[in-house]
This record gives structure tokens, C-alpha cells and sequence, in this order.
């Protein structure tokens, strides 16, 4: 019981920031009128099938778990040292304490940092309401509350960049097509298309929240989500007595051996 005790002590608290996001509806729109045009988009050469928000919302998903997510958009963002070499946090003067002599001797790569990051992240997706929960663990819950909002922000960045190059390019391309055509029926069809995918870019341009808005933003919490030291020490207490009781129990039958 009392390693258990002892044990629990030695564990640092772990913060947890949560949000709730829900996908934009001027994206989802968007793609809902883009699919009106869809027959007359994929003679022109412009798929835009399947572009909807639960598309977009499964993607970002499979995005956020991928390594070239964290390569690209998280480790340029972060310091590395709070997620490789962090040893505690200082909740009296708001600061974190490195082991940066491990950190320094022997630099983590990108794809070890990235199994890392797995870790202390978790998102979930309830295909009913279409919300997306977002979970940040971390041993600072300012650090945890920045990565979330870090995280969001990188996923809407990479769909806006995303978007924005397929639209500038299907945008060029249909210009080159309504110069090249006589029949007035197809320029019009196509200048619709001209039209919204301008509207995406539009949109692109001067929306922060993308892809993703949130219903419910991080927070700085005060209160840990781990360790349970009451719990931690209540099993250790049954661990003790069940050991105990087997030792006493050895006993006895040796001694009764020796009669």
C-alpha cells in the first residue's frame, strides 16, 4: 500500500482540453450547388462529386492521424522539447521543465514525435449529429488548450489551401473552355460553375473556420483528468492483502509441514 502511495505521488498531473466542432455550413452550401452542376462539371472536366461536409468531415479525420498532418502543419508549431522532453509543470509560475540534456544528446525524429503526439490526442466522430469531439492531453493545460486550437486551425488551413488550389485551377481551365465554344447554352452552363467555384475561392479567402467551427472552444482547465491516486492506492491496498494473504497462508502450510 504504501508503494502504491509512494508510487502515486511520483506521477505528474495530466490536463485535458476538449472541444466540440461542427463542420461549416457556408462550405456545405457550397458544395451542395457545385453538385447541382454536377452532370455538365464532369463533362467539362471538374469532379466535384462527393465534395459534401460528411466527405470533408471523414477526411479530416484520416488527415489528422497521418504523419505528413503532424510533419507538415503540428511540428513546425510547437516546441518540440514540451512534447519529447517534458519532466513536469510548474502550476505556481506557469512554466515546464525539460530533460533537454536526453533531448539534446539524442533528437527524437519526426516519426517518433509523430507516435508520441498519437498518444495525447483522441477525436471521435458521432455520425448522428455530425460533430466532431477533440481531446488534447498534455502536462500543461495551457499547452493542451493551444494545441487544440493549434490542431483545428491546421486542419481548416490545409482544406482552405487544398480548395483553393483546385478551384483557381478548374477556374482557369473552364475559361479556357468557354473561349474555345460557340454555343451559348454551354457558356452559360459554365460560367455558373466559373461563378461558384469563384465563391469558393471567395469563401476560401476570407473564412477562418474553413472546414471545421467551434460549437464548444478549448478551455484552460484547473482540474486533472489523471492520475486517480485514491484509485491507484485502493488497488495497491487489495494488491497488498491479496499478496499478504498468500504469504501468510505459505507460511502456515510450511509450518504445518514441519509437524
Amino acid at each position: 500500500s504504501l508503494i502504491g502511495l509512494l508510487f502515486s505521488l511520483t506521477l505528474p498531473n495530466i490536463y485535458q482540453s476538449k472541444s466540440i466542432l461542427s463542420p461549416t455550413g457556408e462550405k456545405n452550401e457550397l458544395f451542395s450547388s457545385l453538385r447541382g452542376l454536377g452532370g455538365l462539371a464532369t463533362l467539362t472536366g471538374i469532379n466535384i462529386s462527393g465534395s459534401d461536409g460528411a466527405t470533408v468531415q471523414i477526411q479530416a479525420l484520416e488527415k489528422l492521424k497521418s504523419l505528413s498532418f503532424f510533419t507538415d502543419s503540428i511540428l513546425p508549431n510547437i516546441y518540440l522539447p514540451d512534447l519529447m522532453a517534458i519532466k513536469s509543470w510548474d502550476s505556481k509560475e506557469n512554466r515546464i521543465l525539460h530533460d533537454l540534456e536526453k533531448f539534446n544528446k539524442e533528437p527524437p525524429s519526426a516519426q517518433k514525435s509523430y507516435q508520441v503526439f498519437k498518444e495525447i490526442i483522441r477525436i471521435s466522430n458521432n455520425p448522428d449529429t455530425g460533430l466532431m469531439t477533440l481531446t488534447v492531453q498534455h502536462h500543461s493545460p495551457f499547452i493542451a488548450k493551444q494545441w487544440n486550437e493549434l490542431i483545428v486551425k491546421e486542419l481548416n488551413n490545409y482544406f482552405r489551401t487544398k480548395d483553393k488550389l483546385q478551384a483557381q485551377a478548374a477556374v482557369n481551365y473552364l475559361n479556357n473552355q468557354i473561349a474555345q465554344t460557340n454555343y451559348s447554352e454551354v457558356k452559360q452552363s459554365i460560367a455558373e460553375i466559373i461563378k461558384q467555384k469563384t465563391q469558393q475561392l471567395t469563401l476560401a479567402e476570407v473564412s477562418e473556420f474553413y472546414v471545421f467551427d467551434f460549437i464548444d472552444p478549448p478551455v484552460v482547465m484547473e482540474q486533472k483528468s489523471s492520475p486517480n491516486r485514491m484509485m491507484i492506492f485502493f488497488i495497491s491496498v487489495i494488491i497488498g492483502l491479496i499478496l499478504g494473504s498468500l504469504i501468510v497462508l505459505m507460511r502456515h502450510f510450511r509450518e504445518s509441514e514441519k509437524f
